[in-house]
């Protein structure tokens, strides 16, 4: 998506709503809902009210790492940003420089061979980028082969330098975040189910709304103009995909719960446009070219214009809906990243504009 839109810096949502005053929780957050040309206001608590009996909110499981560990280049302090497991047992890092606010910047990557020392005389040799997009991830090889075990002994959670002060990991986790069978999971939270609670969830499964599971593992997002994403491992089960192609069957929406839920889901349908369980790697990138084949709407977070997400965004409510709901959120003074405001796409369903309004009661 290409916009002269420019979000300015006090739009970031600096600490958790749950921190921002006496009496919040996660769902004290803003919820802008666009449905066609129609766009309103409201309270995330009111997300109940917005969905209906039947529809289907694809939620992803993963549960968010201690990524961040800080090493030595020789002398040199830096930031190494864990991203992704491979297959082979090696890691895809991103390496940062110390900011001296408590956070990181950018760094170039490699070159191959640089070693890193970690806590523990821990060594990571870095071996080759990991695409050839950009040379901001590599490949790199650790001593240790615990991995998982040295971020919890010594990691933090990934952040950046918008935020106002280190949180506890428990901050970073969303409500539906399972333990993985292996203990892997992401990078960066799957920020979109954050403001959800159990209170909310109890309230949406009373109204008839019901959940569909689903795992992807991301890596650090993609900070680079016009990057994009990184292949990730995945898992769609069977009873979510079924659970999926029933709602689709009747009169249901199928809802993604960000961004992560919509590659995984659509990297799992079929020729005819049946979702199968599958598990392993997606490279999946949802364009406007590609569209989207499951999915009917998106709830997801409010991203810089220039990031990938929006061109999937983009390809499931179109270009003029994202840039006019994007503006309203602007307008509207809403919060960006992590801990702020959240994005309802919903379809329009028919010719008549009166049944976007009807979504909501």
């Amino acid at each position: 998506m290409t916009t002269t839109v420019r979000v300015p810096e006090e739009r970031s949502a600096r600490v958790p709503a749950e921190q921002r005053g006496p009496g919040r929780d996660r769902d004290s957050v803003r919820l802008l809902v666009s449905c066609g040309a129609e766009v309103s206001h409201h309270a995330f608590v009111e997300l109940p009210r917005r969905l209906r009996s039947g529809d289907l909110l694809i939620v992803n499981t993963s549960p968010t790492l201690a990524a961040a560990a800080d090493g030595r280049i020789g002398h040199a302090r830096v930031v190494v940003h864990f991203s992704t497991r491979g297959d082979d047992g090696r890691w895809a890092v991103e390496l940062r420089d110390p900011d001296g606010r408590g956070t990181t910047r950018a760094r170039a990557g490699g070159p191959a061979g640089t070693e890193v020392r970690l806590a523990g005389d821990v060594r990571l040799v870095l071996e080759e980028p990991l695409t050839a997009y950009g040379s901001r991830l590599w490949w790199g090889r650790v001593s240790e082969p615990d991995v998982l075990g040295l971020l919890r002994r010594h990691g933090r959670p990934i952040r950046y330098s918008y935020t106002q002060r280190d949180q506890p990991l428990s901050v970073y986790q969303t409500v539906f975040a399972l333990p993985s069978a292996d203990g892997g999971g992401s990078a960066e939270m799957p920020s979109a189910a954050r403001p959800f609670t159990a209170r909310l969830v109890a309230e949406l499964v009373s109204r008839g709304v019901q959940f569909a599971p689903i795992t992807l593992h991301t890596g650090v997002a993609s900070a680079e103009a016009h990057e994009p994403p990184y292949p990730e491992r995945y898992e769609v089960p069977e009873a979510s995909a079924r659970l999926i192609n029933a709602a689709r069957a009747g009169e249901g929406r199928i809802l993604a719960v960000g961004t992560t839920a919509v590659r995984a889901v659509e990297s799992a349908v079929d020729a005819g446009g049946v979702v199968r369980a599958r598990k392993g790697w997606t490279d999946l990138v949802v364009t406007p070219e590609r569209g989207v084949r499951v999915v009917d709407g998106l709830l997801t977070g409010l991203h810089e214009p220039e990031a990938s997400h929006l061109l999937m965004l983009e390809a499931i409510a179109g270009r003029a809906a994202i840039e006019r709901s994007y503006g309203e959120a602007l307008s509207g003074l809403y919060l960006w990243h992590e801990f702020g405001d959240v994005h309802l796409i919903l379809p329009e369903e028919g010719p008549h504009a009166e049944r976007c309004s009807s979504n909501y009661r």
